[in-house]
């Protein structure tokens, strides 16, 4: 198992990994897809094991107004035949001793029962637009004490929510 840098030459890994980490949703590929399109910062590394994408996580910039205060960690995914590995725990692990990470202010919208084994504590200030469940938006190193709402990369918008469609109304049929 070898951590790397991503590269370009890796985007079609990730982008795989990704959609088979969240079956069901293209949300995070396409976030991240995006991320690399359009040229933003960000900080990801990719796990190989025999040439294959097995884990992927990413840092992008967090923000108070336009001032960037610190990174947002998403997404951090592992392939569905690694999960009870412990891939995740040393990917993670790996990142927060970064010299890009490890000095940072982190936010991270997960399972407190996970993330609270790197540090990461309940934030309070600043608040997310995209946390439902307050107590799964978590800070690691964060000085905030006045109330904001974090930006984030114009490319995190909420995942469409599918549209119902009604059946066709039954009308008088012509003969």
């Amino acid at each position: 198992m070898k951590i790397q840098k991503v590269t370009p030459e890796h985007y079609t890994k990730v982008y795989a990994l990704l959609r088979g980490a969240f079956p069901g949703s293209d949300y995070e590929a396409a976030l991240v897809q995006k991320l690399h399109e359009n040229g933003k910062p960000i900080h990801d590394w990719v796990c190989l094991h025999v040439n294959k994408a097995i884990a992927y996580i990413a840092f992008s910039n967090a923000y108070q107004g336009k001032q960037v205060c610190g990174l947002h960690l998403a997404p951090l995914a592992v392939t569905p035949e690694f999960k009870k590995e412990g891939v995740d725990l040393e990917l993670l692990a790996f990142a927060l001793r970064q010299e890009a990470i490890k000095s940072r202010p982190l936010f991270v919208l997960g399972q407190p029962s996970f993330y609270k084994n790197f540090g990461f504590e309940p934030c309070s200030q600043p608040s997310s637009p995209f946390a439902n469940n307050k107590s799964q938006f978590l800070s690691l190193r964060n000085p905030a004490d006045s109330p904001f709402i974090v930006g984030y990369e114009p490319e995190f918008k909420p995942a469409a929510k599918p549209v119902a469609i009604s059946p066709k109304p039954q009308g008088k049929k012509r003969r």
